[in-house]
């Protein structure tokens, strides 16, 4: 017998076998591994079968159920931490279970999962026979006080809640992106003073400002104990204008470091640039700042006309 003859009885070579496990179609997205073909590894099989007999069937997507699930924990992890950032919790101490599901509408599973992810993100701890409880302590600013436009509020970041560990504070040429925000010539001398800004002890932001001369002299000489605010004002630096760009960054090793964070954390990433009474700008100031730990609020008046006919 030849190799291209068959035997009487024997099975078409392309037929295939299916066993009740197997799925009854080849998967449609493999077009060129359906049609190659296989041995039968099986005890006393000869057969060819085509290749989309060996696959397994790709796992099933979550149900809605599931992933209505998720989102609910989602939220209400949301609504906590919320919550938790606005000091909602008299002394810092959430909820029971039970009240945490009456008041949400939640189960039980989804208010555990909500208070793990929770966990996970350092902002509470969980102490068998004290409850759940706040562990980082996060401060809400106004845009206008970040800028130093309004007197500082009562418990507020800038009323000298903040102490500064200097890092540097020396004289040197300013930098060419420094030069060209400032408006300068390369070279021309500022003063760098990078510190790290401790909040109730615990690192809040990391600061590099770089301020020209002459506000630098006395920026330089003048006792630094609280924010930069409270630094220009023991400086008689006195300023019109404050600029701020926000942004996100992720926290390199060093920075992360500094900031008792992981390395990859998310940070609120500033740039602030500050104009003399004249709008001459003499100070840029690059900001990380713990994003768990600060957030800003805002609120503005609604100053356009409504259209017409409404």
């Amino acid at each position: 017998m030849t190799e291209t003859e068959t035997e009487p009885d024997a099975e078409p070579a392309l037929e295939p076998t299916l066993e009740p496990d197997r799925a009854p179609h080849p998967p449609a997205a493999a077009p060129a591994e359906r049609n190659a073909l296989v041995r039968d590894r099986k005890p006393g099989g000869n057969r060819m079968r085509p290749a989309w007999h060996r696959m397994r069937p790709v796992p099933p997507s979550p149900g809605r159920r599931e992933t209505a699930r998720v989102h609910e924990v989602r939220r209400l992890r949301d609504m906590i931490r919320t919550t938790i950032q606005r000091d909602g919790y008299p002394g810092g101490l959430l909820p029971h279970e039970s009240e945490l599901m009456a008041g949400h509408g939640m189960s039980r599973a989804t208010v555990r999962e909500a208070l793990a992810m929770l966990r996970a993100d350092g902002l509470i701890e969980r102490t068998q026979g004290v409850g759940t409880h706040v562990v980082t302590a996060t401060v809400t600013t106004g845009l206008a006080e970040a800028h130093g436009a309004v007197r500082p509020t009562a418990n507020g970041l800038f009323d000298r809640r903040m102490r500064p560990r200097v890092l540097d504070r020396s004289r040197i040429p300013v930098p060419g992106t420094v030069a060209e925000r400032l408006g300068v010539p390369l070279g021309t001398p500022c003063l760098r003073l990078e510190y790290v800004g401790l909040l109730d002890e615990e690192p809040l932001l990391v600061a590099t400002n770089y301020a020209l001369y002459p506000e630098a002299e006395r920026l330089g000489d003048s006792p630094f104990v609280s924010d930069w605010y409270a630094l220009m004002a023991a400086a008689g630096a006195a300023f019109g204008q404050s600029e701020f760009v926000i942004g996100s960054e992720l926290a390199d090793p060093l920075t992360a470091d500094m900031l008792g964070l992981r390395p990859g954390a998310p940070l609120l990433a500033m740039e602030q640039v500050i104009y003399d009474p004249d709008g001459r700008p003499f100070d840029v100031a690059f900001i990380y700042t713990r994003s768990d730990r600060m957030r800003f609020m805002s609120r503005a008046v609604v100053d356009i006309p409504p259209p017409a006919g409404a």
